[in-house]
């Protein structure tokens, strides 16, 4: 099955007047949504002057209601991989995964997370938002 990418977040421009925003954007539909099994998404993250924080929410209900709506965890794919050693002494690599993006100085960057679930919607969600732009926020999968 063809992969799908589609903006799922268009250029956001904060008033720029120190007011904190919250902005929450529509449903997209997620690998659930077509019957997906491996449940792989990507998000690109294009800021400019930016402060504040980013979630990307995901639902496994048809019809969601705000309730049903969730934050996910990102896997960065910017940064290198961590090791571990587990128990029987195997090298383990993971990448450092976050429940949302925060800036808190101004923040200027291109930036891709992976997430895995089979969510039926996705969104984008900004909250104590106080200054900046985002371009868009981009969902692949």
């Amino acid at each position: 099955m063809p992969s799908n990418s589609e903006i799922i977040l268009s250029n956001q421009v904060h008033p720029g007047d120190s007011t904190t925003e919250t902005v929450t954007g529509d449903k997209y539909k997620g690998d659930g949504y077509y019957g997906r099994s491996d449940g792989l998404h990507t998000v690109q993250i294009n800021l400019i002057g930016f402060i504040g924080t980013i979630e990307i929410q995901g639902t496994l209900a048809i019809d969601p209601a705000e309730e049903d709506w969730f934050t996910v965890e990102l896997e960065s794919s910017n940064s290198s991989t961590i090791g571990f050693v587990d128990t029987t002494g195997a090298i383990t690599t993971t990448s450092p995964t976050v429940s949302s993006v925060t800036y808190t100085s101004n923040e200027t960057n291109s930036n891709n997370y992976n997430f895995t679930g089979n969510f039926v919607w996705i969104r984008a969600k900004v909250s104590n938002w106080t200054d900046g732009n985002i371009t868009s926020i981009q969902l692949n999968h």
